[in-house]
């Protein structure tokens, strides 16, 4: 099997603007109390998400956005139509409907054809359904088993946890599994300590979120990779 991470690994996420989220949203409140705009709800979220749950984060554990999503809106006075499911949805394609990264889709057709297991894990504050019903929007010819998302499990990437979480679901040994993202602590490490083969897929696409001055070169044993064709030579180089 191989695992995969989600951001800037399989799909990235151009243009990413909360505030165009969070004006999708509100087109289906049914409720709003207190007469929020979207300039009101982009000010709340921000010290809810900005200044709290990465507090959490930072202590190497998540929230789920849809708790986060309780508060807020509770907060607010303002009531949805829609399930939470449905409004992680609504907001994250309204913040930005996503792509995939330069030749996921044809890396995943190779593992296909060659019989080889996927999966996914993902630090995320989305849940593993709303995840899941985005990686099967853009890339529709994945045969990911499972989806695992940190929001859903509490632990976040580097924690061995949510790797043996996914090589119990697997049915799998360590030395059977490869993972493959583009964090060198978070994916790369966090895959080796549990006897995982990492792959460190170092994309030179801009990647907002991260900040690269604070990562350094995995130490455990990996193949680096930058684009994804070159997994595929690897992969058609192995004799199974």
């Amino acid at each position: 099997m191989i695992i995969f991470d989600y951001g800037h690994t399989l799909l990235c996420e151009p243009g990413w603007d909360p505030a165009c989220g969070n004006a999708a949203l509100m087109k289906y409140a049914v409720k709003n109390e207190n007469h929020c705009t979207v300039e009101d709800v982009v000010k709340h979220a921000e010290i809810v998400f900005n200044e709290h749950v990465e507090l959490v984060r930072a202590l190497g554990y998540d929230i789920s956005c849809q708790i986060s999503n309780h508060f807020l809106y509770d907060y607010l006075g303002i009531e949805f139509s829609l399930t939470p499911l449905e409004m992680e949805t609504v907001f994250w394609n309204g913040a930005s409907m996503g792509a995939i990264m330069p030749n996921a889709d044809k890396m995943l057709d190779c593992i296909n054809e060659k019989g080889i297991r996927s999966a996914v894990i993902s630090n995320l504050c989305w849940s593993g359904e709303a995840l899941a019903e985005r990686l099967n929007r853009l890339l529709p010819n994945n045969q990911f088993e499972f989806v695992i998302t940190s929001s859903d499990y509490m632990f976040r990437k580097p924690n061995r946890l949510l790797f043996e979480l996914a090589l119990r679901k697997a049915g799998l040994d360590a030395a059977d599994v490869w993972y493959c993202g583009d964090n060198p602590q978070a994916d790369v490490e966090g895959a080796a300590q549990v006897g995982i083969f990492p792959v460190w897929y170092d994309n030179a696409l801009e990647c907002e979120y991260r900040d690269k001055s604070k990562e350094t070169a995995p130490k455990s044993e990996h193949l680096h990779i930058h684009e994804w064709d070159e997994m595929i030579e690897v992969l058609d180089g192995l004799r199974c």
